[in-house]
């Protein structure tokens, strides 16, 4: 598994970024210092696309921790075009995916991007072509792991007979469990599942269901529901993102929380009433 060392919480930029995720937030070094907070407090897996801003967030991720410390995994995605705020499509054309990857190692720079996923498969291009550049780009060295983002477990099956998959990143949640075969098949194959919206894109930061549960461990909704994604599987490291130092210590003191089977039970039931995002 990929970041088998350090805290399994990571770091999700895309709130770094404009309404929309479009442009600059208001206020850049407010978003740079909570990167800086997250690598000090530990955080030792970064996240981040080239399609948010676009561009804006890598940039942050170079200007606050360049030089990079030792074993910080920075994780990037390429393949989606951007044509304003909260608009996104996926272009996988191999001229344009070895594009995307030259110019995140520029941004980024790095000689070697640590894990670099496939944003989203184009329907338009062959899953060989689209995959096969950055085998290619693999082999050249400039790429360490080969990712795939918001895929079904068929696509994730046919992409793992072109190369080898490092880690899949998947919407779920304790409300939204609708990728449970791809999870089950990470784990079978040794594949890093990498939840984005951990926290149903801020709908469990509310008291709703989760409330009562929370506050008999002791915890706030969002860490009860970070710390079920943590016992749900070992194959599992969560990327809430934030663009607040105080919410993004409240996440990872999750890592702290320690759910009894019972308590697991009662917060998935707790969900299924409340029902998904």
């Amino acid at each position: 598994m990929l970041f088998s060392s350090g805290r399994r919480i990571g770091f999700g930029s895309m709130q770094l970024t404009g309404p929309g995720h479009w442009a600059a937030p208001d206020d850049p070094d407010r978003a740079m210092q909570v990167l800086r907070d997250a690598v000090d407090a530990g955080v030792t897996h970064i996240d981040t696309a080239d399609a948010y801003g676009p561009f804006t967030a890598e940039k942050y991720i170079r200007k606050a921790l360049r030089p990079y410390p030792d074993g910080l995994v920075i994780a990037t995605k390429g393949g989606m075009t951007r044509q304003g705020p909260n608009q996104w499509a996926p272009c996988g054309r191999p001229e344009y995916l070895r594009q995307c990857v030259e110019m995140s190692l520029r941004r980024l720079q790095v000689e070697r991007i640590d894990l670099y996923y496939l944003h989203r498969i184009d329907p338009a291009v062959s899953i060989e072509d689209q995959l096969g550049v950055l085998r290619d780009m693999q082999a050249q060295g400039k790429i360490g792991g080969i990712g795939l983002s918001k895929v079904t477990l068929e696509q994730l099956c046919a992409a793992g007979a072109v190369t080898t998959i490092a880690a899949v990143s998947n919407k779920y949640n304790v409300t939204d469990q609708a990728s449970e075969d791809v999870l089950r098949h990470c784990e079978t194959d040794g594949i890093t599942f990498v939840p984005y919206a951990p926290i149903a894109s801020g709908a469990l930061t509310t008291p709703g269901a989760l409330g009562e549960i929370a506050e008999d461990y002791g915890a706030t909704p969002a860490q009860l529901a970070l710390a079920w994604l943590l016992h749900r599987s070992p194959a599992i490291t969560p990327i809430p993102g934030t663009s607040s130092s105080a919410h993004l210590h409240e996440n990872l003191a999750a890592e702290q929380v320690k759910l009894t089977p019972e308590g697991m039970t009662a917060i998935e039931l707790a969900a299924t009433k409340r029902g998904p995002e």
